[in-house]
């Protein structure tokens, strides 16, 4: 399992240089990879471009940015010229967004996501490979378009997905998926199983399966579930999230953190390799003002002895 980090997930004091600052940080801790939210704030795929531009190893992904605000077209170009800016090593993480920001927020439909998806990503798809797409679909239509990037001929491409049809269709057509609130008991029996039976029906590769989750090292663990439960509260009432979270047995986003000792995060991690992750997102929950540092310095040192 490797490990890496979540950022850009607060909408306040995220600039591009604390995402470059945090990017070499964790390069220069031997991070296997860093991923940012796209939330109200900066764009994330240009943040991480320019990360790009300041390290040389650390993989750079979004987790995740949302589809609909974006043609394939836009997310393409976009995301290859991101590509190109860090030397191949950036992965765009996409995913639906939920219905309240999509309709409440942007004023668009989202009648048939899983569809939007799947044709989404048939023009998606074939554009980072640098292909001519031509497409006739429900939600898109799409006439002789190609795009040119020099020096990069495709773009890795993970999809946020936990119901069974989303599943499905990022083990067909994706790299695989990224998690958010989902335990490693709903990994092991729902999200592993059936991203890597469509994949190998595929016959794709073996789907990456990053899971994210909050986590502190601290021994003030009733406290730091309390704070985390309050700040992150939003996310036990998206019904795509409460699902992982009922399906897990967990009242709330405080129950799904990782909280606890050296021990105790070492076991939870362990649970989360041996489910199937394959890559451990780690979103550090500042619940008091040394708690990013020392859970940095804890996986930093310990991510060998999990992979």
């Amino acid at each position: 399992m490797r490990f890496g980090l979540m950022s850009g997930a607060s909408m306040s004091g995220v600039t591009v240089d604390s995402i470059v600052a945090l990017a070499k940080r964790a390069e220069a801790a031997g991070f296997a990879s860093l991923w940012m939210a796209h939330i109200r704030s900066i764009d994330a795929i240009a943040a991480l471009g320019v990360a790009g531009r300041e390290t040389t190893r650390i993989e750079l992904g979004t987790a995740v940015t949302p589809t609909y605000p974006r043609h394939p077209m836009a997310m393409a170009q976009q995301a290859l010229t991101t590509a190109q800016l860090s030397g191949n090593r950036f992965v765009l993480g996409i995913g639906l967004s939920h219905q309240r920001v999509v309709e409440g927020m942007l004023g668009l439909s989202y009648a048939q996501p899983v569809r939007h998806m799947r044709e989404y990503l048939s023009v998606l798809r074939p554009l980072l490979r640098g292909e001519m797409v031509n497409f006739e679909g429900e939600l898109y239509r799409i006439a002789n378009l190609q795009i040119d990037v020099p020096g990069v001929s495709d773009v890795s491409v993970i999809v946020a997905a936990l119901g069974e049809h989303m599943l499905r269709l990022a083990g067909r057509v994706a790299d695989g998926t990224s998690t958010w609130m989902t335990g490693p008991q709903t990994i092991a029996t729902h999200i592993q199983p059936l991203l890597s039976k469509a994949a190998a029906a595929a016959g794709r590769p073996a789907p990456r399966v990053i899971a994210g989750l909050p986590i502190v090292l601290t021994t003030e663990v009733a406290a730091a579930r309390e704070k985390i439960a309050r700040s992150l509260a939003i996310y036990g009432q998206l019904p795509s999230y409460r699902a992982m979270l009922d399906r897990e047995g967990f009242a709330g986003p405080g129950d799904a953190a990782l909280v606890g000792d050296e021990a105790t995060l070492r076991d939870a991690l362990a649970r989360l390799r041996d489910a199937g992750v394959t890559d451990f997102n780690a979103s550090i929950a500042e619940v008091d003002p040394g708690a990013f540092d020392r859970t940095f310095d804890f996986l930093g040192a310990v991510q060998g002895d999990l992979r």
